[in-house]
């Protein structure tokens, strides 16, 4: 487990691709799942378990997806052989896993190339049985990636309108920027088209974000300053997107080190990206959030966005806002009830009404 805070893990490039698991039909190696359910139990971790990865046994003509094991981007042959993986998954982690994604990045044809109809039936026998064996888990339904493109929108709403959220509890998508050095707000775009496409076929499910788009762990390194910025309004943007049902955002990912924003090399310790997370999270651990706004509409500089909460301790109940910009500065006069600014360093500067103040595009926590 990492050594900073984080509020959930998801099992995927951890070596429990459906073809790790089950080399050889009806022979298994649980040996990897077994220690991250383990250490996930441990760490008091809600755990998502992601399917994808068919072996080559069960699609031997199938296309091979992107990874070395000879996983198959293709369906089964027989989904009889689906059905009996999915049922030795969920029985042998019944309450220990919590929730389970039917299938990794479905609207991309290097991870899944077989047809809509398909997948729909593959969620509603998955479904089936896990609800059976384990009435408590979250069923996810497979995740939908490329939502920039027409093609990937096209595969999401031919799932909606076959049916295929009413066999889940939450949607998954993919929310992304369309490059890793483009400001994370710009991921709204995908959260207003995905809420589009759903509300066209009268569906409304809650959203879970669990992860990111093949390309984008590929387009290099941010420097120490971007990384730190962006993964903390990673987790912002997904309070904004609350509006429109998300509820989680699972970041990708924080063993890596060639990926955009590293979090902790495995082995080494956390990096200050990292360590922003973690005290993000120490700002919100007692608020509830009451709107998101940006720009002139809500009364702000242009380039200015803000999330305003009501943090209780056992002292008091007290209004909060966290300000940031997307880019540059933008100067603000302190509001007359402002009583001081938190930084992501951990620095407190005390503040009095008409106090200028200086937005950056590193986040700061507002306490009135």
């Amino acid at each position: 487990m990492p050594a900073f805070r984080v509020g959930a893990v998801r099992f995927w490039d951890s070596g429990t691709r459906w073809a790790s698991i089950e080399p050889r039909r009806g022979e298994f190696d649980w040996s990897v799942l077994d220690r991250l359910a383990g250490g996930a139990d441990r760490a008091g971790l809600p755990s998502l378990f992601v399917m994808g990865g068919t072996p080559r046994w069960a699609a031997p003509d199938g296309p091979a997806g992107p990874y070395e094991d000879g996983s198959r981007a293709a369906p089964p042959n027989s989904l009889a052989d689906w059905d009996a993986f999915v049922k030795a998954v969920v029985h042998r982690y019944r309450g220990r896993i919590d929730a389970y994604e039917l299938w990794v990045l479905a609207n991309d044809r290097r991870f899944y190339n077989g047809s809509v109809e398909t997948l729909v039936e593959m969620t509603r026998r998955a479904s089936r049985i896990i609800r059976a064996a384990d009435p408590k888990a979250t069923v996810v339904c497979p995740g939908m990636g490329r939502l920039w493109e027409p093609g990937g929108v096209a595969v999401l709403r031919r799932f909606a309108e076959l049916g295929g959220y009413g066999y889940c509890d939450v949607a998954g998508i993919k929310l992304y920027q369309r490059t890793a050095s483009d400001p994370p707000e710009t991921m709204l775009g995908l959260t207003r088209e995905v809420d589009r496409v759903l509300h066209a076929a009268g569906v409304h499910p809650r959203l879970w974000s669990t992860g990111t788009m093949y390309e984008i762990p590929l387009q290099g390194s941010l420097d120490s300053v971007r990384a730190t910025n962006y993964a903390v309004r990673f987790y912002l943007v997904g309070l904004y997107a609350h509006a429109v049902n998300v509820e989680r955002m699972y970041f990708y990912n924080w063993g890596g080190t060639k990926i955009p924003i590293v979090l902790q090399a495995e082995g080494g310790p956390p990096t200050q990206a990292a360590l922003a997370v973690e005290q993000l999270q120490r700002w919100l651990v007692h608020a509830r959030i009451r709107s998101c706004g940006h720009g002139l509409s809500a009364n702000l500089p242009g380039n200015v966005w803000q999330c305003e909460f009501t943090i209780s301790d056992p002292q008091r109940s007290h209004p909060a806002v966290i300000r940031w910009t997307d880019s540059g500065t933008a100067a603000m006069t302190a509001e007359p009830d402002a009583k001081a600014v938190h930084r992501l360093g951990g620095a407190t500067t005390p503040v009095r009404p008409g106090d200028t103040l200086v937005i950056t595009e590193q986040p700061v926590l507002i306490e009135h």
